[in-house]
């Protein structure tokens, strides 16, 4: 490169009269931080990485794209350096030019070097820096690998350090698909200019002409033009009761409970879509205004429209969310610059996603899609995490850490906007909601009050619970004299015996105080009461007392008869040890299960005996098994099978089943399906790194056209890559589009590739199943177990581990322990949630 003109390689290299991209000129100064990176299809996919400096953009190609593990190193080929104006270049690059392909604009933000380093250690063959980007985020590390004699080109590493937007696998390119500038994918971008594209780099096909159709949709989008209108979002949703839970004395037991942190805070249902914000109380009080850093954090995330439940929190001086705390930020108001007055959200729930109710989904479906919704939100927003099936070991911690709490749901459970026993709490210690209904006078100087009189509202009138003398403070003092001068009243508002009466001053029912307490005298009142703070979220007429009442039992157990019959008898696991898994794994199970037409594969005397398909209702399961009506091609209508929890699962274990296969859309909206499955089924002459190389090749491609897949082995001899969508799409749709893309790529790779039934034509080659992809077809389920020698289940993978796996049945029913540990790894959050919609081509 020059010394006198750092772009002189750059358009030496370029005819600019026939590439689009910009000519190459310094720009002034050396202060810019821009960083940009862009996804490059040219001979070879990579992502270039570009850091303003010097006035230009020093650059280096990526191979397989930057990752967000620490353990991940990346090839980083250093390029010639590259003018500011090329940081908004997206489009084509002519194919007989140099770096010919398409290219997408898919990060951009500004970098910074960590404290006492600059761009200038780029020749000292290092630089540490920070990134602020749409996708890459917080610190990463460039080396200079040592240069081989006779090497031009120079080497270097890509790495990210550990910090907290560290994550397993590699998340950024999997789920990074389209372009910041203008969200196309690289198929819309290629289509831009006709006869450009051709899938995998082979012969163009029908669906490559379909790809050119969504350049016509793209037309305002042209060279150095602004992002392409958004999509419609749908409306803001509407407020609506939340769910409470019932206080009980012991934590709830087993594996058919999920336990969360109980915060102190103000409960608040956030309602969003796209830059319109909503905070509302539980009482349905709009306070966006009191919390606008919080609505503003969520304007910034441009969420779909979406009803999030939680929890406003701040934290005391040992880090612990503290609702005293949080009314101090409330008083100083959202202008506090103090570090400690920064409030924080816990997401811990998701009631509606794009306008669809989610309410009648499980507890632990809810949890997964909200994950999923959030997986790209930062502090101040949290999403609240859970344990299953370990609930004591975090109520002792929560104690001991001098909190408040815990909330256990169960894990099947529906959203109900009342109190329920679906959600239950238990409390380290006793704190209740009290009306404050009068005041007595301090005989200390500078107190305006020594306690205040409490009641509940019991049976249609106020009962009188006792006084609270302590935890005020001065300003507490101050601020509550003030509330209670313009609330004052002759005649009490319950009845209050002669002697507490004496000295009081009287108020009208409007206040609601929480206060913690020892427990509650003989007579009904509070012992050793504290003050905590004022309620504003509670009206005073729902304040009624909390009595704490047995913990739930499990429910009851479906009985599992016959529990030593063997049902693999290869390998030994009886029908006991089946039902076992299937209780233990429903966490993990039900989001995908649960709601969802099934059709059963039953082997009553075990899997090396007569098994059978089964998928209509005959009345003989019980009533943990359901149906639902659905109408037939033929016409009339037939009952179809459907489970709800984990009850219902053990129900279909014990009448003899091994297997649950899915439908691709649930029984609430039958012909609008929600998840596309691409079944990749090797000929017996391959083996499992040809099946693994086709599943990452068929990522890829359905990457090119925005579409997020998750990979999962069967169980069996192959990979199923899942395809979530959101509903509003035909079956006639969903079939023609999975049908399309399988011929495309076997016309792309036909000597690799088959999309036809017949055995005869897919010997040496991989069978690409889009049938299950129709109406009335079924895929294997997540965490199904197999009716396959060994017991093995079919298992969801994260795309990076899909490399260390010899065979698509590397874990059985033995596993259960192994699966709910490893489903709680960063490389499995989110897995088989996104949201996206069915290509309209």
């Amino acid at each position: 490169m020059s010394a006198r003109d750092p772009l002189a390689e750059y358009n030496r290299k370029r005819d600019f009269k026939k590439t689009a991209e910009p000519a190459g000129k310094r720009a002034k100064g050396e202060g810019g931080n821009r960083f940009i990176v862009q996804k490059h299809e040219a001979s070879r996919l990579h992502w270039d990485f570009r850091l303003e400096a010097d006035g230009v953009l020093k650059s280096w190609a990526v191979t397989k794209g930057p990752s967000p593990d620490p353990d991940v190193k990346r090839l980083a080929v250093r390029t010639e350096d590259h003018p500011m104006a090329y940081a908004d270049f997206e489009g084509i690059i002519p194919q007989e030019e140099y770096g010919g392909g398409t290219v997408m604009l898919w990060d951009r933000g500004t970098w910074d070097p960590v404290p006492g380093k600059s761009w200038k250690d780029l020749e000292k063959g290092h630089l540490h820096f920070v990134l602020h980007g749409e996708r890459m985020k917080g610190e990463w590390l460039l080396i200079r690998l040592k240069g081989k004699p006779g090497e031009k080109r120079e080497n270097w590493l890509l790495r990210k350090l550990q910090d907290e937007h560290a994550e397993e696998g590699d998340t950024l390119v999997e789920r990074g698909l389209t372009s910041v500038l203008t969200g196309r994918s690289m198929a819309e971008i290629a289509a831009d200019k006709k006869g450009e594209y051709a899938l995998a780099g082979k012969k163009k096909g029908e669906f490559t002409a379909q790809m050119e159709k969504a350049a016509e949709r793209n037309a305002a989008v042209k060279k150095g033009a602004a992002k392409t209108p958004k999509k419609k979002v749908a409306a803001l949703p509407e407020f609506r009761q939340p769910q409470l839970a019932t206080l009980v004395d012991a934590v709830p037991a087993g594996n058919g409970w999920m336990h969360e942190i109980k915060f102190d805070g103000y409960r608040a249902l956030i309602a969003c879509a796209g830059d319109k914000v909503r905070v509302y109380t539980r009482s349905g009080k709009d306070w966006t205004d009191k919390f606008v850093p919080l609505a503003e954090r969520f304007r910034a995330l441009d969420l779909p429209s979406c009803l999030i439940d939680g929890e406003i929190v701040a934290y005391d001086d040992k880090g612990n969310p503290d609702f005293s705390s949080l009314q101090n930020v409330l008083k100083r108001g959202h202008g506090s610059e103090k570090e400690s007055d920064k409030l924080s959200f816990h997401a811990f729930d998701l009631l509606e996603l794009n306008g669809e109710d989610l309410a009648q989904q499980t507890n632990i479906e809810r949890k997964e899609r909200l994950e999923a919704l959030l997986a790209e939100a930062k502090p101040p927003i949290h999403f609240a995490d859970h344990v299953i099936g370990a609930g004591e070991k975090l109520y002792r911690a929560m104690c001991k850490a001098e909190q408040e709490g815990i909330i256990s749901k169960r894990i099947d459970g529906k959203y109900a906007s009342k109190r329920t026993k679906n959600w239950v709490k238990v409390k380290c210690t006793l704190r209740q909601e009290f009306v404050v209904i009068g005041w007595k006078k301090s005989t200390a100087k500078g107190r305006p009050f020594s306690s205040l009189l409490l009641a509940q509202n019991e049976k249609g009138k106020l009962v009188y619970k006792g006084n609270v003398g302590t935890g005020f403070n001065t300003e507490t003092l101050r601020e509550l004299a003030a509330e209670f001068a313009k609330i004052e009243s002759k005649t009490p508002p319950a009845e209050v015996d002669r002697v507490s009466s004496r000295g009081v001053t009287w108020l009208e029912p409007k206040l609601v105080a929480e206060v913690a307490f020892a427990e509650f005298t003989a007579d009904g009142s509070v012992r050793h009461g504290s003050f905590i703070g004022l309620r504003g979220d509670k009206k005073a007429e729902d304040v009624t007392p909390e009595k704490a009442e047995e913990a739930p039992e499990e429910e009851a157990a479906v009985k599992i008869s016959n529990r030593d019959r063997v049902i693999f008898p290869e390998s030994g696991q009886t029908k006991g040890q089946l039902a076992d898994y299937y209780e233990a794994i429903a966490p993990l199970m039900l989001p995908w299960a649960a709601g969802r037409p099934v059709s059963l594969v039953r082997c009553p005397q075990g899997r090396a005996k007569k098994c059978f398909f089964q998928k209509h209702e005959d009345g003989a399961f019980g009533p943990h098994v359901h149906h639902v009506p659905i109408t037939e091609k033929k016409g009339g209508t037939e009952d179809y099978l459907y489970v709800e929890d984990t009850a219902g699962l053990l129900a279909c274990v014990q009448m003899g089943t091994i297997e649950f296969h899915g439908w691709g859309s649930r029984v609430d909206e039958v012909e609008r399906p929600d998840r596309m499955v691409f079944d990749l089924d090797p000929d017996e002459g391959l083996d499992f790194e040809d099946v693994k190389s086709a599943a990452h090749d068929m990522r890829d491609r359905l990457a090119d056209i925005g579409l997020v897949s998750f990979a999962m082995l069967t169980g069996g001899k192959g990979v199923h890559l899942v395809v979530p969508l959101t509903r509003g799409h035909s079956w006639d749709a969903h079939k023609d589009f999975s049908k399309r893309f399988a011929e495309a790529l076997t016309m792309a790779e036909p000597d690799r590739f088959t999309a036809n039934l017949s055995k005869a034509k897919r010997k040496g080659k991989i069978f690409i199943d889009y049938l299950r992809n129709q109406r009335g077809s079924t895929a294997i389920l997540p965490y199904s177990a197999r009716a396959r020698a060994g017991a093995p289940v079919a298992v969801p993978i994260a795309w990076g581990e899909l490399k260390d796996f010899k065979d698509a049945h590397s874990f059985t029913i033995s596993d259960a322990k192994r699966l709910l540990a490893r489903a709680k790894g960063k490389g499995l959050a989110g897995w088989g949630f996104a949201e996206q919609a069915l290509p309209d081509l």
